[in-house]
């Protein structure tokens, strides 16, 4: 590519394409600009009219680029990637000065990123605990060790200092194989596991369809991450004469930590969550089977039933075994209830 952009009083490139380019609009102007934007975001400014080829607005993020060609780009001023605080309540479980307990709710995002730069967890906690979450974890995830989906409700700890920080990331790296770090979920599931208790060793990693979500992989696979759930069935709902259920409560615990790992390895041995719109939307239909209020509780139930009910963890200053439960959201309870009948 030749002189590579100018860039005047606004916020604007001109790029000129050398010899060797080629391929979609949108996939060069990543690659050209370095990753000073995501694809996402540049396929969204081409669709928004912000880039000019040859002085014409183009509306393709798939047109072809040629060599010679001269792209214009108005890019609009990145956003202020530091979060402010905001006044969200929390539902604090413990607190000192070293750390945080809370029960998130469901629907929380834990911390900024596309499409949820505010009302998030890290929000609410900077205004919660002032400057000492400043520059601890990096400046998205001030004080984050861990986290939990959008959806997922339940019991999360967080540093308010970089020892804490460091101390307990440390036990959450070990996923407690030498520690005594421990984590429980509770997790509503469509039908009942052969084996009322059991584990799950199934690689996981990106999915090739979309690469949001997470699927089991190979051993050999080059993104493949070792992730182990240990679970048991709880209690059985609507259970049949052959020992086969509509649906169970199963407490799931994680010698791994991987994304979606409890939601991809129940949904790989046949039973996903409930609700669940990412890994369970196939069985949806199952819901006609059960009784009229079960059947209207589990339509109703816009989320995965998955719920992080324990945490026990070693207090990075003093040593002690902490352990902490959240109590079962109300949406949740409701649903259980219904599916007793």
């Amino acid at each position: 590519m030749n002189d590579p952009f100018n860039q005047g009083e606004t916020p604007r490139k001109v790029l000129t394409a050398g010899e060797d380019a080629e391929g979609r609009l949108d996939s060069w102007l990543t690659g050209v600009l370095e990753g000073e934007f995501s694809r996402n975001r540049i396929k969204s400014l081409i669709e928004q009219g912000a880039v000019h080829i040859d002085g014409k607005p183009c509306l393709e993020p798939k047109k072809k680029v040629h060599p010679g060609m001269v792209v214009e780009i108005e890019a609009p001023e990145p956003e202020d990637p530091e979060p402010k605080g905001e006044d969200i309540p929390l539902e604090v479980l413990y607190e000192d000065d070293d750390l945080i307990v809370i029960a998130k709710p469901a629907g929380l995002v834990v911390h900024p990123g596309a499409g949820n730069w505010t009302g998030t967890l890290v929000n609410a906690l900077i205004h919660h605990c002032g400057d000492s979450l400043s520059g601890i974890g990096g400046v998205k995830r001030p004080g984050i060790v861990h986290r939990l989906d959008k959806d997922t409700s339940g019991v999360m700890v967080v540093a308010k200092n970089d020892m804490a920080h460091r101390h307990l990331a440390d036990q959450f790296a070990d996923h407690g194989r030498t520690g005594d770090l421990e984590r429980a979920y509770l997790a509503l599931v469509w039908g009942r596991p052969q084996q009322l208790r059991g584990t799950i060793d199934a690689p996981l990693g990106r999915s090739t369809a979309d690469r949001t979500k997470r699927s089991v992989k190979r051993e050999e696979s080059i993104d493949a991450r070792e992730a182990i759930t240990h679970y048991e069935v709880v209690e059985r709902f609507h259970e049949r004469e052959d020992s086969t259920a509509l649906a169970a409560l199963v407490e799931c615990r994680l010698e791994t930590g991987r994304t979606h790992q409890i939601r991809v390895h129940m949904a790989h041995i046949g039973h996903p969550l409930i609700g669940d719109p990412d890994y369970g939307a196939a069985f949806k239909t199952k819901a006609n089977r059960l009784p009229g209020e079960a059947r209207v509780a589990v339509n109703g139930f816009h989320r995965q039933a998955l719920h992080a009910y324990l945490l026990a963890f070693e207090h990075p200053r003093t040593g002690e075994i902490m352990e902490f439960e959240a109590p079962i959201p109300e949406d949740f309870d409701l649903l259980l209830d219904a599916l007793r009948g």
